[in-house]
C-alpha cells in the first residue's frame, strides 16, 4: 500500500497552536496513520485533501499537478498569515509518496507474468 509523509517544511509567521518545523502526518491508503503523525489541523488538512492525495497515490506526478519540478508535491496551509489573520501564519508541507518495497517486488512479478 502506498502511504504518503507530509513534513512541514516551512512556517512562514507563526503556527502556535498546531505544528513545528520538522511534523509530519502519515497517510496510509484512506487513513491517517496516528502513531506516527505530530499533529493534524483541519485548515492545513484542507489543502492536501483530494485530490492531491488520492492522485499522488495513484501515481501521478507533482509536476503534473502543478505541485512540483521532482518526486516531491509542495502545498500550504490556507491560512496566510499576518496582516491578514491575527497571529497565525502559513505552514508549507513537502509531500513524499512512499512506496512499499514488498509491493514493489510484487508489482515487477505481475509485469514479468503477463
Amino acid at each position: 500500500m502506498e502511504k504518503l509523509e507530509i513534513r512541514v517544511v516551512e512556517i512562514r509567521g507563526k503556527c502556535p497552536p498546531v505544528f513545528k518545523l520538522g511534523d509530519k502526518i502519515v497517510i496510509e491508503g484512506p487513513k491517517i496513520n496516528l502513531k506516527e503523525t505530530d499533529a493534524v489541523c483541519t485548515h492545513a488538512f484542507a489543502s492536501i485533501l483530494p485530490p492531491y492525495i488520492v492522485a499522488l497515490r495513484k501515481g501521478i506526478k507533482p509536476s503534473e499537478l502543478g505541485l512540483g519540478r521532482g518526486k516531491k508535491a509542495y502545498v500550504q496551509c490556507l491560512d496566510p498569515g499576518p496582516p491578514y489573520t491575527g497571529g497565525g501564519g502559513t505552514v508549507i508541507f513537502e509531500i513524499t509518496v512512499v512506496r512499499d518495497e514488498g509491493e514493489k517486488g510484487m508489482e515487477s512479478r505481475e509485469r514479468g507474468s503477463g
